[in-house]
Formats: structure tokens, sequence, C-alpha cells
């Protein structure tokens, strides 16, 4: 049963017309969502993003025991204010790579190194609003965990093996021609 899942208005990594899409639900202070952006994804980059088969959607499902998933979404929102989805990824990456040290002053330090000030827009909490929302539409979609994935509606639990991914994906794309 494939559920039905928004885009919504969610950084997008690759390109917007990829026949695949995945949507991700994560949490930037879950160490499964790190393992999944340090051993799979890498692979799923390499093999379909960059040629154009799937994109990536990352949207925040921040849990209510990880003190510091909220305000590392919120940074990452008010990056992609002022560098576009680029910009997000670039801190996405910045996010996961140091997630033992997350505060909120390394998550403005981090935003700077990248080029971005971005203290006044977190400490105003300006995107508070649209994590929450991914929140709410991931919980709706069955989204109990993180990570928490949708590839084309089709949903896949966990910081599952690149062989997963790769299967689903091979599965999609031979539906489709």
């Amino acid at each position: 049963a494939n559920a039905e899942v928004a885009i919504d208005d969610d950084a997008v990594l690759g390109k917007t017309d990829a026949p695949i899409t995945i949507i991700e639900f994560s949490d930037y202070q879950c160490p499964f969502c790190e393992r999944f952006w340090s051993e799979t994804l890498p692979q799923i980059k390499k093999d379909y993003i960059e040629t154009g088969k799937v994109k990536l959607i990352y949207r925040d499902f921040p849990l209510s025991f990880h003190p510091m998933a909220q305000p590392a979404a919120e940074a990452a929102e008010c990056v992609r204010e002022q560098g576009g989805d680029e910009a997000y990824y670039k801190m996405h990456d910045k996010i996961f790579q140091n997630q033992a040290q997350l505060s909120e002053d390394n998550l403005k330090t981090w935003a700077k190194e990248l080029g971005y000030n971005i203290d006044s827009c977190l400490d105003s909490d300006k995107f508070a609003a649209e994590v929450n929302k991914d929140l709410t539409n991931g919980s709706a979609a069955g989204v109990t965990g993180t990570p928490g994935f949708f590839i084309n509606g089709k949903i896949v639990e966990g910081a599952q093996p690149y062989s997963v991914f790769k299967q689903i994906i091979e599965a999609e794309l031979s539906a489709q021609n």
C-alpha cells in the first residue's frame, strides 16, 4: 500500500524531475539516522541521485527525547532560507558529521563556517512550525521512528542497508519503463 506523503516544500537533493522520489523522515540527533547518512546515503547518491534517477527530500521528524533534534532541524531551515537547497544539504551534512557535538552554539558556528549567519533566525524559532508540520505529516503517514522512508510511497523503516533501497528503487524504475 502506498502512503500519500507530500513532498511539501522541503529541500530537494538531486534533480527535481527524477522519476523516483525518496522522502526521508529523520532526526538530526538520532544515531540510526547518522548511520543511514554515513553508510547508505553515499551509495544511493552515487548510483541514483547523481545519475538523475532519484531525488531525496529530507523532512524533519524530531523525537521528543532528542532535545537537540528540533533546534538542528530549525538551523538547517535557517540556512536554506539564505542559501537554498544546496546550502541546506551542506548544513545537513555538517550536522551529521558533528552529531556528537550538537548544541545551539555549534549550530550557529557551523552555519557561519558555511557562510550564513543564522543567529537571529534560530533564536526566533522562525521555522518551528515548519519542522512541526513535517512531524505531523510523518506521523499521519505512518512514520513511528527514525529514519523512516517513502520510496515512491512505499514505506521503509529504519536504517536499512543499501541493498534494501536498491531493490525497491530498481523495481520502481522497471515499473516505469
